[in-house]
């Protein structure tokens, strides 16, 4: 695995507008992608969030949500710092769960299978549209792709992640639009806190589909702006 620095990428500033995230990009103000996702949701995703906490109830709702996103940033922070080779010596009697599933990640989906790293924790933006960081873009498998690290309480099943995939199909979109890349790959390296790993791929057609399917929310997203 190497660093190829072949595009820049811009620094951003985050701002919340709205009780929303957004980038500021080239003098722009561009609503990230999580947030487009959540304004866009299905009524029956948000219905079926608001039965969970319902049923575990909603200060454990908050509890367990709290702590899914501490544990998902910090892992991100080893993952990152593996990507950028200072995942040092000082680290190595580190046996938090955390760390465990960061190197369950960087066994079992980044060895051998990523050989190129463009970028980490990569400002993208499509211009007018949105923007986001994707946590690593680079070649994996002979593929121009994005990967996302992920964590869960639990396994995951294929039907389940539509989100995810939307995200990285967002990446991959405005990475190709601005930087003329020809990234055909999304790769979601997941770990549950349990330390069970799993991968999913989205790619060629599939991955167009996600594509499609985001630029219908971009679009349902900015005509509701525009008539609320």
């Amino acid at each position: 695995m190497y660093w190829n620095n072949k595009f820049f990428y811009p620094k951003s500033s985050k701002s919340i507008i709205n009780g929303s995230r957004h980038y500021s990009v080239n003098e722009e103000n561009l609503p990230s992608v999580t947030t487009i996702l959540k304004a866009t949701q299905s009524q029956e995703k948000i219905a079926k969030l608001a039965e969970w906490k319902d049923r575990v109830g909603h200060e454990q709702a908050e509890i367990i949500k709290q702590e899914a996103g501490s544990r998902g940033s910090s892992m991100h922070v080893y993952l990152e710092k593996y990507l950028r080779g200072k995942l040092n010596l000082d680290l190595l009697g580190d046996n938090s769960r955390e760390k465990m599933m960061a190197d369950q990640i960087i066994e079992n989906g980044l060895k051998n299978k990523l050989s190129e790293v463009w970028g980490c924790e990569a400002i993208l933006y499509y211009p007018g549209k949105y923007a986001g960081a994707a946590d690593c873009i680079g070649v994996y498998e002979n593929r121009e792709t994005i990967i996302d690290f992920k964590q869960s309480n639990k396994p995951k099943k294929d039907e389940w992640i539509e989100d995810y995939y939307l995200q990285c199909a967002a990446y991959a979109l405005a990475h190709n639009i601005v930087h003329g890349s020809n990234i055909t790959q999304a790769v979601i390296l997941l770990c549950t806190k349990d330390q069970m790993f799993q991968r999913f791929i989205a790619q060629g057609e599939k991955l167009k589909d996600f594509q499609n399917q985001f630029l219908e929310k971009v679009e349902q997203f900015y005509l509701h702006r525009r008539t609320n």
